[in-house]
């Protein structure tokens, strides 16, 4: 079995929680149109999502502070990586009643293969697999470019041995976020709250990964909810269907829109980006000074 865990911000760190809800909702549409049903879903956060959960899926209420005092989605690594970590780590908790085999960790924004719960199920002993190439789509112009060493840039890009994780038996799903930190130790910054360095940690500590033998996740940029703040820039394919049928990416514009912002001059609409994040941040401080 394999277990898909996420995490949520907190409302407090998003520029829309409504938007970070809805955002979710289609990832989750994503994750759970997998064409073998052995699989579970683990979602963490401080708030449960407004709409109803699809089946197989879990939500795990946590009690813990905004990570910065300041409002929206950009902010400092260190405390983006102690929430999203300490979180991971209490999906991990909850998934155990179910013993799977592997973990995906996966970003609630991004999109993945419909064959992932499959090859988990067709080797359930593997060390795991690891992304090698996927996509990078831009929601705002409903584009997408083949991303390369994609595990560098996603976090949507592990599937791992469950026994990797270690996850302590004794952690109860009400602990403290410092009691979640002292419980992995090492492994929330390694594993759970980042994924830059991930693949090397578990290469050092016995668990190399294999290529998957497909691009198994999309990572989704200009949402105004990235807490990289990346876009997609320069000539991109429009949305088509191996992407919309593989991964469940909704369509949110004709095929002729789309293919416009696709081929729109890279400078015009990253320009158009920038100025619609800084009215946002502009806004979010003028709120939090109020």
């Amino acid at each position: 079995m394999l277990a898909f865990v996420t995490s949520l911000r907190h409302p407090h760190n998003s520029a829309d929680y409504g938007r970070v809800e809805q955002l979710l909702q289609e990832t989750l549409g994503s994750v759970t149109a997998q064409t073998s049903d052995d699989y579970v879903v683990y979602v963490v956060g401080n708030r449960a999502p407004a709409f109803t959960l699809p089946d197989r899926t879990f939500f795990v209420p946590v009690d813990f502070a905004p990570p910065v005092d300041v409002a929206g989605p950009q902010f400092e690594l260190g405390p983006f990586v102690r929430d999203k970590g300490t979180k991971i780590g209490i999906g991990l908790a909850a998934a155990r009643e179910h013993r799977p085999d592997h973990v995906m960790i996966f970003d609630a924004d991004d999109y993945v293969h419909h064959d992932i719960a499959a090859l988990s199920s067709s080797d359930p002993d593997a060390n795991g697999w690891l992304v090698e190439e996927g996509y990078i789509y831009s929601r705002a112009r409903q584009a997408y470019q083949v991303q390369k060493r994609f595990f560098g840039v996603c976090g949507t890009s592990h599937v791992v041995a469950w026994r990797a994780y270690d996850v302590p038996q004794d952690l109860p799903l009400t602990a403290t976020q410092d009691e979640v930190a002292e419980a992995y130790g090492e492994r929330l910054g390694a594993l759970l709250g980042a994924h830059r360095n991930k693949r090397i940690w578990l290469s050092k500590h016995g668990n190399k990964l294999d290529p998957m033998p497909f691009r198994g996740a999309v990572y989704q940029v200009d949402t105004g909810e990235n807490h990289s703040g990346k876009g997609l820039r320069g000539v991109a394919r429009p949305l088509g269907r191996e992407l919309t049928s593989t991964y469940g990416v909704p369509r949110l514009r004709s095929r002729v829109a789309a293919a416009g912002a696709a081929w729109a001059p890279s400078e015009l609409v990253y320009s158009a980006r920038k100025r619609s994040a800084d009215r946002r941040a502009r806004a979010g401080k003028a709120a939090a000074s109020a």
